[in-house]
């Protein structure tokens, strides 16, 4: 069983456009939106007017006087006039929310060929309308005063995950490994905004470059506030464009309890069930991935990732580390791209980058970052403290 089997028709991204990621003071969302449509649009072989539907991700929330982006995607051809288009929001999953409503446009035969967007411009804001406006995602404390915003949030997730599996006091050095091997993997990847290899042992030390920000979580620990887009053109059918098309096999969606009250802090219970749903409609398991882009907004939650997509045993995500897994050589090698930890996180843009980045793996177009032959991937991206869920499943065609 697989996507197509069940709906009679393929879901294909046959082009895509990224922008690089960090403090990008000289663009605006309009300029970032235009270049990665732009792009999308012509790897994928096509015309402006060939699009029939455009979804836009992005959070704001705040951060920009602009809250109606929709349109801005018109602004790169005449051609695209009266194209329907729609801004998406659904927190930090943004970008794979547009990405779903897009596929299931294409599923329900409305569209042939759609053009979705990931975008944010976050780094011109300071540092405390970027975090009330994230906090604005957490049913608990949106509105209210915070001096560690989200990272706080997380923080609390790791303590309760130390207090019920982290018998040997090794939360920590585990954490700074996750993000040692997301700084290292970043200095490969041309989009990403922190291109250093920072080591282990800086990133497992507390110290004046490296603070604590919200204990246990240090700097190191938390990805960065960014700006950047993302773009992919779906379409039911190859395009003839630069590269080969990729297969969208299956996509799965949960959303959990918004009260903190509700939901277990280390189970990540709904993101569990999205990676269960995915996996059953592309017909795989776990043991037929290649590779993996999961959302390591902080550290701690690539960590309760790889335990919700079934990789360890809650409990039991740091074997994933010790036994070498989720490393580039490993047996299912996790953000090889760095992660958020490393490429950044402009929010409403990171879902779609995920699926640029793994359909460039797919396609053997990743560079530096190129794997040796991977044939399928996963794309987990998730909004709020394990709140709003998407994964995919991405297959070479």
């Amino acid at each position: 069983m697989s996507l197509k089997d069940q709906f009679g028709k393929d879901v294909l991204i046959t082009g895509w456009g990224h922008s690089r990621f960090g403090k990008l003071a000289d663009d605006t969302l309009e300029s970032l939106i235009v270049q990665v449509a732009t792009d999308a649009i012509s790897t994928a072989g096509i015309e402006p007017g060939q699009i029939d539907e455009i979804y836009v991700g992005q959070f704001n929330s705040g951060m920009m006087p602009l809250a109606f982006p929709s349109s801005l995607a018109l602004q790169v051809s005449p051609d695209l006039a009266n194209v329907p288009a729609t801004r998406v929001e659904n927190a930090c999953a943004s970008g794979s929310a547009a990405f779903q409503q897009g596929t299931k446009s294409l599923l329900a035969g409305t569209a042939r060929t759609v053009l979705v967007i990931g975008a944010e411009k976050m780094t011109h804001a300071g540092a405390d309308v970027v975090g009330a406006a994230l906090l604005g995602a957490d049913y608990d404390t949106a509105g209210k005063p915070s001096t560690t915003g989200f990272t706080g949030l997380f923080a609390e997730v790791a303590k309760h995950y130390a207090k019920r599996y982290d018998t040997d006091g090794r939360l920590g050095d585990v954490l700074g490994t996750i993000a040692a091997k997301n700084h290292r993997n970043g200095v490969d990847n041309p989009y990403a905004q922190l291109r250093k290899d920072l080591g282990e042992e800086f990133c497992r030390t507390v110290s004046d470059k490296n603070p604590m920000v919200a204990d246990p979580l240090r700097r190191t620990d938390c990805s960065p506030v960014s700006d950047g887009a993302a773009a992919v053109v779906l379409s039911t059918s190859a395009t003839g464009g630069t590269a080969s098309p990729v297969r969208l096999a299956g996509f799965g969606q949960a959303n959990d309890f918004f009260p903190a009250a509700r939901r277990d802090p280390t189970a990540f219970e709904a993101t569990r069930v999205s990676w269960q749903r995915a996996l059953a409609m592309a017909g795989v398991g776990i043991e037929d991935l290649d590779l993996a882009e999961v959302h390591d907004c902080f550290t701690i939650a690539e960590l309760v990732m790889y335990e919700a997509m079934g990789l360890a045993e809650p409990g039991q995500g740091a074997r994933a580390l010790d036994e070498g897994w989720v490393f580039k050589d490993g047996k299912l090698p996790v953000n090889v791209s760095g992660g958020l930890k490393a490429k950044g996180h402009p929010v409403g843009a990171t879902g779609v980058s995920q699926h640029v980045l793994a359909a460039m793996q797919l396609t053997g177009t990743a560079g530096d970052m190129q794997l040796a032959a991977p044939r399928r991937a996963a794309v987990q991206n998730m909004g709020g403290v394990g709140i709003a869920n998407y994964v995919s499943i991405l297959e070479a065609v």
